[in-house]
């Protein structure tokens, strides 16, 4: 392992007991489950369904979205009740009936989606299920955000006492993490949970995890990075439809294996072929010139060609989406030139940008991107009311049905129909409604942010090959990624960015994996420095 992230195998002091446990993974189950079956109306999630999960191993589920792995891991929880199937804890059959059982059980769950309080306090946060529980009507703050700095101190520099509204999605998930630890648990479940962590913070939540394993806690690890789960997990159980189809140890199988386990078919296309030589263009869609905001970042320039993807890369904190997101006038008081197809732009606000055909994607698609408790035609024509309007400014909602069944099937939607709330949908079929909200207002440059964060392989797959046909009919696309292998994949160039200024740029065989990280880490410059004080 790499020497930035030898801390990650230190000992961690970690609140969670193991109960006298050995810590050999074994054959020793402390989780059992047969036969289990969870229907919500006419739908059948879960049917069947067979797990074990031993004592001290971590244990990775596997499956595309709406596979079946919320449903059954919120049934462990007691979130949702089963319809039929036994579990079974330390050997006897158990009914966990809410999570606050699950909790006294000794089951611990992080979920993907972040619950956090946002107007409290980020140690009031961490220990919100004891403080519920004790009987003194004081609170003892300056115990409380000391306890909470220890949690703390070993995942990142979080001050216990701000109010977690003022945290960034990775400090809040790490929150997340962090009062999962503060509990008595034998068994914990790690739903997505690096989705929104720099590598850094990454690697020391799979230190943890490995501590704890060690001491015999049990871990059920859910991501869709093939890598995170051949590199920390002992066993890879596949759900597909609701259904169990295998479990295998890691060292055993490959990440080929256990994707085409959770489709059903081999996935050999996972990034479509590039923009080719006769399809490359010398016509500029976007040009950005000098483009600064105060500290964030500065003198950004760069061009958009035709038919071409362009990435941005860079660690978490670099400057990506707040450039993206200035150039589209959503925040910051930004200076400089933005021209589309040769006309310079006048834009005050995010509606002149939208007005122009520039859109963007945020990174946090439910908190920004969709309305969840609306349908998903609602949805779609969130930014382009006008276009299903009646002359009376009274949404036709048979135009607005038509947009979205257009829309949806330009992108492969799945969903039973267009009316139904886009909270009922999987993560990357709610990613196909938010990219299709794009699409409405027909827009010549789209700026994607984390466009597959938690979505399954196969979504994936369709997303870029979305992104690849609107690229070729004339669309700009700039997509920011923290995955440097979609990066790679679908991008024509990437553009790295470090400490707010664009360090280098890459493409063709330049573009890997240790060069961008070069660049981000490093950058030319710098490099150039260091090697004359090195001389």
């Amino acid at each position: 392992m790499p020497a930035p992230y030898e801390a990650a195998r230190a000992p961690i002091s970690i609140e969670c007991k193991a109960d006298g446990m050995s810590g050999d993974a074994g054959n020793d189950p402390i989780l059992k489950i047969t036969d289990l079956t969870k229907s919500f109306g006419p739908v059948k999630a879960l049917r069947g369904v067979d797990f074990e999960l031993r004592r001290g191993e971590i244990h990775a589920i596997a499956g595309e979205n709406g596979a079946g792995k919320s449903t059954l891991m919120n049934i462990i929880d007691g979130i949702h009740r089963p319809d039929a199937g036994t579990i079974l804890l330390d050997g006897k059959p158990v009914n966990i009936t809410s999570p606050a059982m699950a909790q006294q059980l000794g089951i611990g769950f992080v979920h993907q989606e972040i619950a956090l309080c946002p107007d409290v306090s980020v140690a009031e946060n961490i220990f919100m299920s004891g403080t519920n529980t004790t009987r003194s009507m004081l609170m003892d703050y300056t115990t409380l955000e000391r306890k909470a700095g220890e949690i703390l101190g070993q995942l990142g520099d979080i001050d216990p006492s701000v109010l977690v509204r003022t945290l960034s999605i990775s400090q809040q998930q790490l929150v997340e993490i962090a009062k999962a630890l503060t509990l008595d648990c034998r068994v914990l479940i790690l739903d997505e949970p690096t989705a929104a962590l720099t590598e850094r913070e990454a690697q020391i939540l799979f230190g943890i995890m490995r501590n704890l394993a060690a001491r015999g806690i049990s871990i059920i690890y859910i991501s869709h990075r093939m890598v995170e789960i051949f590199d920390n997990c002992d066993r890879v159980t596949v759900l597909r439809d609701g259904q169990y189809i295998t479990t295998r140890n890691v060292a055993e199988t490959t990440p080929g294996e256990v994707v085409s386990a959770m489709v059903g078919r081999v996935i050999d296309n996972l990034y479509p072929p590039k923009q080719g030589e006769a399809e490359r263009s010398g016509e500029i869609i976007l040009d950005i010139r000098n483009l600064s905001e105060r500290s964030r970042f500065r003198d950004i320039s760069f061009q958009l060609r035709r038919g071409e993807i362009l990435g941005l890369a860079g660690l978490i904190g670099a400057g990506r989406s707040e450039i993206v997101r200035g150039i589209c006038k959503l925040e910051g008081e930004v200076t400089g030139e933005v021209s589309l197809r040769g006309r310079k732009l006048e834009l005050a606000h995010y509606g002149d940008s939208i007005g122009e055909g520039i859109v963007y994607l945020s990174e946090d698609r439910k908190g920004d991107g969709l309305f969840l408790d609306m349908s998903i035609a609602a949805n779609v024509s969130a930014l382009s009311v006008e276009q299903v309007a009646s002359g009376a400014g009274i949404i036709d909602e048979r135009r607005e049905k038509q947009q979205a069944e257009s829309l949806g099937a330009q992108l492969n939607l799945k969903c039973a129909h267009v009316g139904q709330p886009v909270s009922a949908l999987s993560g990357g079929n709610q990613q196909k409604v938010a990219i299709a909200k794009m699409l409405s207002v027909n827009p010549k440059v789209i700026f994607l942010d984390e466009p597959t964060r938690g979505v399954d392989v196969g979504a994936k797959a369709e997303i870029h090959r979305s992104l690849r046909n609107l690229a070729r009919d004339g669309v700009g696309i700039v997509v920011i990624s923290s995955e440097l292998p979609e990066l790679i994949g679908v991008c024509d160039r990437v553009l790295v960015v470090r400490e707010g200024s664009i360090s280098g740029e890459v493409a063709g065989d330049e573009m890997t994996e240790d060069r961008i990280m070069y660049l981000a880490s490093i950058g030319e410059e710098r490099a150039g420095v260091m090697r004359a004080e090195q001389a």
